[in-house]
């Protein structure tokens, strides 16, 4: 039987993964002033234990107000390192799987409560709360307070904080970084003319708008190890009218690409709240083939892809590169177990789980 193409190797910069399966940052609203916690270790742990080629750690403020709310995890301080260091040191005793962090920014959607909370803005005054900022002084929510448009110093604040966090990861042995640019968070307010309405270089014509997140993707390029991987993930459009569009994402996609970006992640929307997102399975895979048509580096899919023969359908037709499993991997830990004993490939499991492989599947676990 021919080698599922889900369960083929694939090189991105440096970095071998062993298949097409990666997991997508998840946030979990359980850090501590910014630090991880003992939560983590276990939510990480056990996806360390899939058998995806690599795992990439939730949306992380590279400064405190960049947070999406008070318990998200942070990497910019010397506090947010250490605990994520022990995390990662901690996993790495027990799994050989490549972790990555996703740095991110959230601007004027952040100062949030929890989403089993409520989701709300929380005010800036409010002990939980911080005044926050974008590309102009535009609520995302008429109910949001509006944010502070960022000046000239502020982006380079902005700026130097996601190289300082990418000294971080680097520091700690984290094995990728992937730049959010994606879901309506800062760097995709400055892409999108919904959102970024200035009038200086960094508004108006596409140019100007990709100015900042491409300066952005150079800082956290040099500040990295330059033998590791640095990728970015977009919302490819704002599913509204006049707001980004897929042509724009496909412009921003070869820059990038110039730029030498080793990979791009392809999801769509979170800018506005008028957005109508054609929801059900497979529905950014025609967003991921656009850019895959135009680029040369890897194009990862993800959304609805809860299913091993959808997954194996994605790659094996080349509409992506890879495909990215998120809610599916919290249902079940053990997907790519799963999707390689349904598709005839084999996975390397922990010793510690040798005993488990089933007696109808003797050839699931690699020796």
């Amino acid at each position: 039987m021919a080698q599922p193409a889900l369960f083929s190797p694939i090189r991105v910069r440096n970095l071998e993964l062993s298949n097409r399966i990666v997991i997508a940052p998840m946030c979990q609203y359980s850090a501590e002033d910014g630090c991880m916690t003992d939560w983590h270790l276990i939510h990480l742990g056990q996806l360390a234990l899939s058998g995806a080629a690599l795992l990439t750690i939730e949306a992380t403020g590279v400064t405190p107000e960049g947070r999406i709310t008070y318990a998200d995890v942070g990497l910019y301080d010397d506090a947010t390192e250490k605990a994520m260091g022990r995390t990662i040191d901690s996993i790495r005793k027990w799994s050989d799987m490549p972790i990555s962090v996703q740095l991110a920014h959230a601007g004027r959607k952040a100062s949030t409560d929890k989403p089993w909370f409520g989701g709300s803005q929380i005010a800036p005054d409010h002990p939980n709360g911080w005044q926050t900022e974008s590309a102009s002084a535009i609520p995302f929510n008429p109910k949001y307070v509006a944010p502070v448009a960022l000046d000239r110093q502020g982006l380079n604040e902005v700026r130097d904080a996601f190289a300082a966090s990418a000294v971080r990861a680097g520091r700690i042995g984290l094995d990728a970084i992937q730049i959010h640019a994606a879901h309506g968070y800062l760097l995709h307010q400055f892409l999108s003319p919904l959102s970024n309405q200035r009038t200086d270089e960094y508004g108006g014509s596409l140019e100007n708008r990709m100015r900042f997140p491409l300066e952005v993707f150079d800082a956290v390029r040099q500040a990295f190890p330059s033998e590791k991987a640095v990728t970015v993930r977009v919302s490819a459009t704002d599913w509204v009218d006049g707001g980004l569009d897929i042509d724009q994402t496909v412009a921003f996609a070869q820059m990038l690409d110039e730029k030498g970006c080793d990979a791009i992640h392809v999801s769509s929307g979170g800018l506005h709240i008028e957005q109508k997102i054609p929801l059900g399975p497979n529905y950014q895979v025609p967003l991921a083939r656009a850019v895959k048509a135009l680029v040369k580096m890897p194009v990862v899919a993800v959304g609805l892809i809860t299913e091993p023969t959808q997954a194996e359908a994605i790659v094996s037709t080349g509409d992506a590169d890879i495909v990215a499993i998120a809610r599916a991997a919290l249902y079940d830990p053990r997907w790519p177990w799963h999707a390689a004993a349904e598709l005839g490939a084999q996975v390397k499991p922990a010793p510690q789980y040798l005993r488990c492989q089933p007696s109808q599947l003797r050839d699931l676990f690699a020796s």
